[in-house]
């Protein structure tokens, strides 16, 4: 997806023309899938148990959830933006650049804190039957905040969108 918003925040400043589609439906994967999901895991479940052994002040864990709120933040700008871009007014083309760049140039920075950081940390620290119980944890958040076969319905959605886009 940040691909897809990269491609298409380019496209757009370019002057081309993006389907409105494409960024309502980023909107829609950001904040169900990244934020609802994925980060919905992390704050509930996996950061608590970081926490109670690593201060969060000054921590990873301080770090992801300020990183979290920020990513809100452009979210909720793109998304503005692209409701009036989709009615079709066009004088919000640099605010939904603006954020869409501001959103990958995050994220972009931030799953590499989670791969190298976040995530070793939490396995030095958790041992094998806590690890098991947020496994089980994960499921059950993604179950309940996505349902059954979303996951797999965004992964269509992502390769329709880079179709769409002609991103190979």
């Amino acid at each position: 997806m940040l691909r897809i918003l990269n491609v298409a925040s380019e496209k757009l400043s370019r002057g081309e023309e993006v389907s409105p589609e494409v960024f309502t439906k980023a909107v829609d994967f950001i904040r169900t899938f990244a934020d609802r999901c994925h980060h919905g895991k992390e704050e509930d479940t996996l950061f608590p148990k970081i926490e109670k052994r690593v201060p969060k002040e000054g921590g990873p864990t301080g770090v992801m959830r300020l990183e979290h709120d920020q990513g809100r933040s452009y979210v909720r700008g793109l998304a503005e933006a692209s409701e009036k871009y989709a009615r079709g007014d066009k004088t919000v083309r640099q605010a939904i650049i603006e954020n869409a760049r501001g959103y990958t140039d995050l994220l972009s920075q931030h799953i590499p804190k989670e791969d190298n950081i976040l995530y070793p940390l939490a396995d030095q620290i958790c041992g094998p039957a806590e690890q098991k119980e947020l496994l089980e944890k994960f499921e059950e958040i993604e179950r309940d905040r996505i349902g059954e076969g979303k996951h797999h319905a965004y992964l269509n959605m992502i390769s329709d969108l880079e179709n769409q886009l002609k991103i190979s």
